[in-house]
């Protein structure tokens, strides 16, 4: 596989840390999961089945485990002895926590200049927020995206989605796998300081024009993709179920229009996104008329984007997630998300086996010293 051969000591906990090492351990890597003494808080979180939470079982299957307590001084030279042959060293904590732990990677560099080591944190690690507590929705208030999570009654919503989470262990990824490459050429590891923040505005650019354009905030339902174009929305239909239109080219608005048996409207949908957009009141009207398997045997007949808005469970046990093996069944009936990394050659190998929490901690205090 990919990264066989690749040690991964993994230090951070709940979502962006853990998922980007999961990737990797799916990958071939070996990932050593660097506990507290209480454990990973997310084996907690969450319903359960067969004894471990669903959370933690999609973000820390193959790896091992040690529990270790950072402050006393035989654990942190066992973890010491580790990085000498590590590849990659993943933490999660608020800047300089490391630095007091004499784990930055200024003294890890030292013992091994090949080490790549990335840090995840809420603001990174530079700038006057560095130092402010926050998780995944106070990220996403203060970078303007709860604000574009715009609810019917104008209000912000709840965002359904962990994305700067998500976002931050993408790009972590992305960094680790960047200087893994470059390591080849040059020998020497690197520092990633990964700021969620900094990983979620980058995902911004189709929301950026009236911004960097006109210096303004968007008026968020008058905007082309939360609410102002007729062909990218949500409708209800007859049987209060609902299906979006997602696609606004005019190949896919002449396709709809001409069925409907209304070309005329075809015109407003080359207009602004906006106001002017009065095709959403006509296709409203249209789409109560009929049910959403009626809509669904009429609108797959045709070429236009176009999607039944599906309950979450609904949408696990479609066909076509599970031939992708996106969705899958272990042997004793637990139920796993696959690895989206879809290589023709070496794709990846899943492990479902969890680690107990603590339970590789004789293997690596027996293993020896790494002889240079």
């Amino acid at each position: 596989m990919k990264l066989d051969g690749i040690r991964v000591l993994d230090l951070s906990l709940f979502l962006p840390g853990p998922h980007l090492t999961q990737l990797m351990a799916d990958h071939g890597a070996e990932v050593i999961k660097v506990e507290p003494p209480a454990g990973e808080p997310t084996r907690e979180i969450g319903l359960k089945k067969n004894g471990f939470s669903v959370w933690f079982r999609n973000t820390h299957r193959g790896k091992k485990s040690l529990c270790l307590n950072l402050k006393e001084p035989a654990d942190k030279e066992l973890l010491l002895r580790l990085v000498d042959d590590a590849d990659v060293f993943v933490e999660g904590f608020r800047p300089g926590a490391m630095a007091r732990l004499g784990l930055d990677y200024a003294t890890l560099a030292q013992r091994n200049p090949r080490l790549v080591y990335c840090s995840i944190s809420a603001y990174g690690q530079t700038g006057p927020k560095r130092l402010k507590p926050a998780h995944d929705l106070s990220i996403q208030a203060d970078s303007g995206t709860v604000f574009l999570n715009e609810g019917a009654d104008g209000k912000p919503a709840m965002p359904a989605m962990p994305v700067a989470d998500m976002a931050a262990s993408l790009m972590g990824l992305s960094g680790v796998l960047m200087a893994l490459l470059r390591r080849e050429k040059t020998g020497q590891g690197d520092y990633l300081d990964i700021s969620m923040q900094d990983s979620l505005v980058a995902w911004l650019p189709n929301a950026l024009g009236p911004v960097f354009a006109e210096g303004r905030s968007p008026d968020v339902k008058q905007e082309r993709s939360w609410g102002g174009n007729a062909m990218y929305q949500i409708y209800e239909t007859r049987d209060q179920q609902f299906l979006t239109l997602g696609g606004s080219e005019i190949k896919f608005a002449e396709n709809l229009f001409n069925l409907l048996g209304e070309p005329e409207w075809l015109a407003v949908c080359k207009q602004p996104p906006g106001s002017q957009q009065d095709a959403i009141e006509f296709l409203r009207s249209r789409f109560l008329q009929k049910d959403l398997s009626e809509w669904q045997s009429i609108l797959d007949g045709i070429d236009v984007c176009w999607s039944p808005v599906r309950k979450l469970d609904q949408a696990l046990e479609e066909e076509h997630l599970q031939q992708r093996g996106m969705v899958f069944e272990d042997a004793v009936g637990n139920r796993h998300l696959g690895n989206p990394i879809q290589f023709h050659n070496e794709p990846a190998v899943l492990n479902t086996k969890l680690p107990r929490p603590g339970e590789h901690n004789q293997e690596y205090a027996d293993s020896p010293l790494i002889v240079e």
